[in-house]
């Protein structure tokens, strides 16, 4: 009988440590739609907001660094300069280690880019080869943080 439950556990145990292995998976959505998806049940606290797409060109005013291999990008702003407000979503590379692109977003992304205004809170994420930046104030940023959670 003891080394029946002593083996069982056993089992019990090695899935359990096993299940934390596995790869997260990718997002199958298009940034667009990611960024659709971050706003559901905010929209009555949301700033009138833009996307534009991310490119080599445009990513260091967006993200802070220009050298991020990416698929695919997108960040949503406001439209008036007075808020502060961005979301960027990227989706990188097969290659790109996401640990160190997320610490180098974090380091160098830029919550004064408006000039006049600051956002309160910055958070980087990742969800498998997706990255995102969220720099906004205090109520709406968790909010989205948690739609980019739940995807």
């Amino acid at each position: 009988m003891k080394k029946i439950i002593t083996l069982t556990l056993l089992v019990i145990t090695s899935l359990v440590i096993l299940s934390g292995c596995q790869k997260e998976e990718n997002i199958e959505l298009s940034m667009n739609e990611v960024v659709d998806k971050l706003y559901v049940g905010l929209e009555d606290n949301m700033p009138m907001v833009g996307s534009t797409e991310i490119t080599k060109d445009n990513m260091k005013s967006y993200i802070g660094i220009d050298n991020l291999d990416i698929k695919e990008g997108v960040a949503s702003e406001a439209l008036i300069g007075s808020i502060a407000h961005s979301v960027v979503v990227l989706r990188v590379n097969d290659k790109v280690d996401v640990e160190k692109a997320k610490n180098d977003i974090k380091e160098n992304a830029n919550p004064r880019k408006w000039v006049c205004v600051e956002a309160e809170k910055v958070i980087v994420k990742s969800k498998g080869d997706v990255i995102i930046l969220i720099m906004s104030n205090n109520e709406l940023a968790p909010k989205i943080e948690s739609n980019f959670d739940n995807l």
